[in-house]
């Protein structure tokens, strides 16, 4: 066993003693604990924590379909199947793509009527789209193979960032708009 003191400055000292197998032990009992996961197997059968695929899409309803397909790719990665984490990826891109364009189309065309009516079709065209082709396959896989017992990820963040994804979207449409507008008033 190998010890030292770590006493960073204004701190209380910490012993840290590392054994023969690498494993580090601290004398610190308010220290977050340690784990080594590199040589972690997953139990066959047992699932990684996941956002629930169904609640993921029902959330792209208010946040678009990019959101869902985040998730979504998130949750094929930590299940190991990285094609189909690719695929959910695309979906990302293009939803993005979408919602990003759609205020910047405003600066092109006159007719605000037939953007709104665009947009609205294209949105609700591509979330559709998205839920037959994709999101449905990863509700139903998750349902198959682990039914409703396993661990879930927490809401809190992806939901933040789905509401900065709409204030960054409102944001690029006001620009748009008045970009729009100090171009036809010069």
């Amino acid at each position: 066993m190998q010890a030292s003191i770590i006493a960073p400055t204004g701190e209380a000292a910490q012993t840290v003693v590392t054994t023969s197998q690498g494993e580090i032990l601290s004398s610190n009992p308010y220290s977050n604990p340690t784990v080594h996961v590199e040589d972690y197997v997953r139990p066959e059968g047992e699932a990684p924590p996941l956002w629930n695929p169904n609640a993921a899409a029902n959330w792209s309803l208010l946040f678009s379909a990019a959101f869902g397909a985040y998730l979504h790719m998130k949750n094929w990665q930590a299940l190991g199947e990285p094609e189909k984490a690719a695929t959910a990826k695309q979906w990302m891109i293009w939803s993005l793509v979408l919602v990003f364009s759609v205020p910047l189309f405003g600066i092109f065309f006159i007719d605000i009527k037939a953007l709104d009516a665009l947009s609205r079709s294209a949105g609700i065209g591509m979330l559709v789209a998205w839920y037959i082709s994709n999101a449905r396959g990863q509700a139903a896989y998750v349902k198959e193979r682990f039914g409703a017992d396993y661990a879930r990820k927490g809401w809190f963040m992806p939901i933040l960032l789905g509401i900065l994804l709409i204030a960054i979207v409102f944001a690029v449409g006001f620009l748009a708009g008045l970009f729009t507008a100090l171009a036809r008033h010069a």
